[in-house]
């Protein structure tokens, strides 16, 4: 599983971050650390990812079962 945080939509709320700050960060300007890449997530959090997406009021976050 990968996630992708769109930077065109992301606004820097740091709610993903707020619940799930083992997979989610913020940057210096209080943005998702990982805007615009795609994140492998580690095996076991895969929850921690789904509770993230679905805080994101702009639903910045996408979820990809096999992105390359």
């Amino acid at each position: 599983m990968k996630y992708v945080v769109d930077e065109a939509l992301c606004s820097g709320q740091g709610r993903c971050y707020a619940v799930a700050p083992e997979v989610f960060g913020e940057d210096d300007d209080g943005y998702n650390k990982d805007i615009g890449r795609a994140v492998e997530v580690p095996p076991g959090l895969e929850q921690a990812v789904e509770d993230g997406v679905g805080v994101c009021p702009e639903q910045a976050i996408r979820v990809f079962a096999n992105l390359p």
